[in-house]
């Protein structure tokens, strides 16, 4: 909940940036680490107890995900600092940069709110949606980047501003990649163990392992690349 609601404010403040909920991002990044810290020393001196399979599995489950949603706290602190340049140097995105960066960050978002969901309720249901978001959330950084190459060969845009986009864009991504990891974790902890690959069972997940992979991919697409294309048609 901390990581998703410091998410929320930080990609809010690229709009319309506020001290104090600038600052609310800050506290919430320091009470995660609070939470790391305490809870990874706890789990790590459970894991030397008896335990049984299941056990051992939920154990592995919470301190590696606890990671995964503290680097999540710490890309939020990046986009509210990348909000706080804006500001603080007067600069704001174009209506198109602006409309697809709001396409963007909406996926994040949601991509942010199905991890947390499956981690909460482990629910294979939404921790497999999340690697075909995250697949469509890959292909929307790549239209970004080069729309803004456009822009700037035109003069709409400024490389000042491409590099504050570049910013956001992969902590964003970032954000998106430690999703993944959580909702691999998800939907293989029958596989948990200490030799537990997330990132080759995500690779596993595009080639068949999740039903319907291909569906989702499709109607994520569909909801995602219709408003850039439409941003483009009214540029």
């Amino acid at each position: 909940a901390c990581a998703e609601e410091a998410l929320g404010l930080a990609i809010g403040l690229l709009s319309q940036y506020d001290e104090e909920r600038a600052a609310q991002v800050a506290r919430l990044e320091a009470r995660v680490d609070g939470y790391e810290d305490a809870l990874g020393t706890y789990l790590v001196k459970l894991s030397g107890c008896e335990l049984s399979a299941e056990q051992s599995r939920e154990v592995s489950l919470y301190l590696h995900c606890l990671g995964d949603f503290e680097r999540i706290c710490d890309h939020a602190v990046n986009v509210t600092d990348s909000a706080k340049e804006l500001h603080e140097k007067g600069l704001s995105f174009s209506p198109q940069g602006r409309a697809e960066l709001d396409v963007y960050t909406s996926a994040v978002a949601r991509i942010l709110n199905l991890a947390v969901t499956a981690f909460r309720t482990r629910e294979e249901e939404p921790a497999r949606a999340v690697e075909p978001l995250e697949t469509v959330i890959d292909g929307l950084r790549e239209v970004l980047k080069a729309r803004h190459v456009q822009r700037l060969r035109t003069g709409v845009c400024t490389i000042e501003m491409g590099f504050i986009l570049t910013d956001v864009v992969t902590d964003c991504e970032r954000v998106a990649d430690h999703c993944s990891n959580i909702a691999a974790r998800i939907v293989g902890k029958e596989s948990e163990d200490d030799h537990f690959d997330a990132h080759e069972f995500r690779r596993n997940m595009h080639d068949g392992y999740v039903p319907n992979f291909n569906e989702m991919l499709a109607q994520y697409k569909l909801k995602y690349y219709t408003p850039l294309l439409e941003s483009q048609e009214t540029a």
